[in-house]
């Protein structure tokens, strides 16, 4: 019975397929495997385009947007320079400044050199130790998790203590915040001197171009900037963290090491716009007896925390960057 069945099923095999064509159930089976192996070979190239050699285009992107914050900076300077704005800038109403208002700005930019100073003194002193060395320069998660708990352990000890004039606790924890951060930088070292006092020339002309930018401009023009600022802090940041293990000779690594060099340099040089200003704002409206509404002393230590640290990152991305010859050794 099954043979007949079988024969049956033969017999009645013409009757179907002409009924549907043949080439319908191939298509449909081919298609299907078709299909299959293309969604493979997509995931495959996608995970070796993300790992596959640079060709060089986010380093060429990472510059050009450098160029062009560089020529909208020089822009800016002549623009508030000359005084072409219609709206009064700090610069203008300093004529007007109560004396207490100079003497504040003038210890947070005092605070602010000496920080700048004990932190180049403190990474020379590192670079000499073996010890601090061995653990500063500690890969892995371990040494970054190290690394920040220092910085921010020791920059939130500093903001928490009230200041006082004279010498004290508070310029005790600025002094060790100082030191650790010019510890943390002390394997810049190994770029050699020239390059590094070059880098520090190019950053003192940034910082201070732009402080003048800051100064010359309505007050109220930068300091609108905080929230976007703070989504790009985060960006930049995540992208530091994936460029520490991704090397930068692949696709990925690049974008991530474009986006933390270069897009970190327009960054923190937007910061120090914003910075300079709130900085300005706060001593002009922090009240000249604090005692009498029950808050803090005005602390220019805490007000020079924010420009000093700006200043560092700019400073580490001009060394990287002059180090690397401008993104053209990392793409060979």
């Amino acid at each position: 019975m099954a043979s007949l069945l079988a024969a049956r099923l033969v017999c009645r095999a013409p009757v179907v397929l002409r009924q549907l064509p043949k080439q319908s159930f191939v298509r449909s089976y081919a298609d299907e495997g078709r299909d299959a192996l293309s969604r493979a070979a997509r995931r495959q190239t996608l995970r070796e385009r993300a790992m596959a050699p640079t060709s060089g285009a986010p380093f060429t992107i990472g510059q050009g947007a450098v160029a062009g914050g560089a020529v909208l900076g020089l822009g800016a300077l002549c623009y508030y320079g000359m005084g072409l704005s219609k709206e009064v800038g700090a610069f203008e109403r300093s004529v007007l400044w109560p004396q207490y208002v100079r003497d504040r700005i003038k210890s947070t930019y005092m605070y602010f050199g000496s920080s700048v100073a004990v932190t180049a003194a403190s990474a020379m002193a590192a670079f000499r130790s073996p010890v601090i060395m061995n653990l500063v320069t500690k890969g892995g998660f371990v040494g970054i998790a190290i690394t920040l708990g220092a910085m921010m352990g020791t920059g939130m000890l500093c903001q928490s203590i009230e200041y006082k004039e004279g010498i004290g606790a508070k310029q005790l924890a600025w002094l060790l915040h100082a030191g650790t951060m010019g510890a943390v930088l002390a394997p810049m070292c190994f770029l050699g001197g020239p390059l590094l006092i070059r880098a520090a020339w190019y950053t003192a002309g940034i910082v201070g171009g732009l402080s003048t930018v800051a100064v010359c401009a309505p007050s109220e023009k930068f300091m609108n900037m905080g929230a976007p600022l703070a989504m790009g802090l985060g960006v930049v940041f995540a992208a530091s963290i994936g460029s520490a293990f991704l090397p930068p000779t692949t696709a990925l690594g690049a974008g991530l090491y474009s986006i933390s060099i270069y897009g970190g340099l327009l960054l923190f040089s937007a910061f120090l716009l914003y910075d300079t200003q709130r900085i300005v704002k706060q001593a002009e409206t922090y009240p000249a007896s604090p005692q009498l509404y029950g808050v803090r002393p005005y602390d220019p230590i805490n007000a020079s925390i924010s420009i000093y640290l700006d200043t560092l990152n700019i400073f580490i991305r001009i060394a990287t960057i002059l180090a690397s010859g401008g993104g053209g050794q990392r793409r060979k």
